[in-house]
């Protein structure tokens, strides 16, 4: 029987196809039935028609359904892929916006710090409703594979609360791996270890990367045999590119002795010392590109991507349709780890799972990313031991504000969320208690209509905001686009920018809005 996998959120044209070609691209899997899922009809019948355009080009006898009905989508489905982004750009603004007014300038805002916990209080009760039809529509042995952010938190509460094996997925792991590589390629041509024009792949050096989502450390790095991780700081100081675009990394590496994934903006809004006096962010960051530090960056090339997509969608159609093969296969882990179950091929990546016992000083049963195996036996996850004890301290602040937004967003307890945001690292570092209190309010309030679990608390919220406002308590607001925040982009300059263009064509487009259920 071909393979069911059901892709909610299918409306997201950046992750759709680029999941569907690589899964396709395994000829054991050429025949898989996808069932796409968006509560946008206009967003799933242009993904669809260029999905089915791409199938029909390359002559594969997959199959498409779509629907807005995420119950039929999921119906015994082996696998179900998440891609949602609950609320859409709509509130993706709000937890940029609102918590800049706090003097909380973030470049993502999707993973920690405020934008990232009220994306958790909007995304967890979604991906519990997809859970509940997995167990109860899908085949009794699906499997989860979650790309939608939070990582950390949506793994956690998916695994704990929502009943189904729950696999959390980021690309963060091979992009920083790619630059190691492209460092260590350098300095090995300065050390004549390599000649002027050879190459290296990713393959060739060797990782253990290990920690939470978007604070993951390289704790092992080797090529031909070397331990590099000594050398890693004069590696990334004489790259002439990352040298400018990586501050904030290569100064953790000054300071902890390891690199860490994620890109210099995420990095920056996740730990307390880079981003909390504006006058001193342009010192951490650059403006070349977004994922560099630039104030709302995320959110300002979404909604580029989404506008330019919905204007560009008939050129999208003319377009030479691409080619699915293995050699065009993206980094993503998803297809991979499928390939993996469904043919016993094995396959290493770096997975979003829960911990027991594998990350010896982090706690037992929070979510934590790390090597793992897959094959014919299932995901295999190996012991890393304890985490280096600076990077251990750093992952651990992080994941007890993770743990208590969690439960905060299953639950729907204010007093929880409030405490989460208290602790987050950046927000502790700009807002004293009674700013945090008020913006937590301020933010469940603009967020009303994606919050369920808090539909008893919304009209208290406010009355302690207009109660602040009455007896002069209320925090003084600043009116501030931030210390790098750029302009968005009207579809009329994108058309005039070929950079903009190509910016616009990768990004993650589409209304990934996710209904609540």
């Amino acid at each position: 029987m071909p393979l069911k996998i059901a892709m909610i959120g299918a409306g997201s044209i950046g992750f759709t196809r680029k999941l569907m070609h690589d899964v396709l691209a395994v000829p054991e899997l050429a025949d898989t039935t996808f069932a796409f899922m968006d509560i946008s009809e206009r967003n799933l019948d242009m993904v669809a028609q260029l999905a089915e355009r791409d199938i029909k080009a390359n002559n594969l006898p997959a199959k498409i359904t779509t629907t807005t009905d995420q119950r039929e989508a999921i119906r015994d489905a082996d696998y179900v892929i998440s891609v949602i982004r609950q609320g859409g750009l709509e509130a993706f603004q709000l937890d940029i916006d609102i918590p800049l007014k706090y003097g909380i300038d973030q470049c993502v805002g999707d993973t920690l710090c405020a934008g990232g916990i009220m994306y958790a209080q909007r995304t967890i009760p979604a991906l519990l409703s997809i859970c509940k039809d997995i167990r109860e529509t899908a085949k009794e042995d699906a499997i989860f594979l979650n790309y939608s952010n939070p990582m950390a938190m949506n793994v956690w509460a998916c695994n704990k609360y929502g009943g189904v094996p729950t696999i959390g997925l980021c690309h963060g792991v091979q992009n920083g791996h790619w630059e190691i590589t492209r460092s260590i390629e350098l300095w090995a041509k300065k050390q004549g270890l390599l000649g002027e024009d050879e190459k290296l792949h990713r393959k060739d050096v060797d990782i253990i990367c290990a920690g939470i989502n978007h604070q993951t450390w390289y704790i092992k790095v080797q090529w031909r045999g070397m331990d590099m991780t000594p050398h890693m700081l004069e590696m990334f100081e004489a790259h002439p590119e990352y040298r400018e675009t990586e501050k904030v990394r290569i100064d953790m590496i000054r300071r902890f002795g390891y690199y860490t994934t994620e890109s210099n903006g995420h990095v920056s809004e996740y730990v307390p010392w880079y981003r909390k006096r504006t006058d001193e962010i342009m010192r951490w960051i650059d403006l070349s590109s977004w994922i560099n530090g630039e104030t709302g960056g995320y959110l300002r090339v979404c909604t580029e991507g989404r506008n330019w997509f919905e204007t560009d969608f008939p050129n999208w159609l003319k377009e030479e349709p691409p080619v699915i093969s293995a050699e065009r296969r993206s980094d993503e882990h998803g297809s991979y780890i499928i390939e993996g179950l469904e043919t016993g091929r094995v396959y290493r990546g770096h997975f979003n799972v829960i911990n027991h016992g594998q990350i010896t000083n982090l706690p037992d049963g929070c979510a934590i990313e790390l090597p793992g195996y897959v094959d014919k036996n299932g995901i295999n996850m190996p012991v890393v031991g304890d985490l280096p004890m600076a990077c251990a301290a750093t992952c651990a602040a992080s994941v007890r504000v993770q743990e208590m937004a969690m439960e905060a967003a299953v639950a729907g307890d204010v007093t929880l969320l409030k405490q989460a945001m208290l602790h987050d690292p950046l927000t502790a570092a700009v807002c004293n208690p009674v700013e945090i209190w008020q913006l937590t309010d301020e933010m469940l309030v603009a967020q009303a209509k994606w919050l369920p679990q808090y539909q008893n608390e919304i009209a208290a919220a406010q009355a302690r905001l207009d109660e602040a406002e009455r007896n002069g308590t209320r925090v003084k607001l600043v009116q501030t686009e931030g210390a790098a925040r750029l302009k968005i982009k009207t579809v009329e300059e994108i058309a005039q920018d070929k950079q903009a263009r190509k910016m616009a064509s990768t990004s993650d487009k589409g209304n990934l809005e996710k209904q609540n259920l």
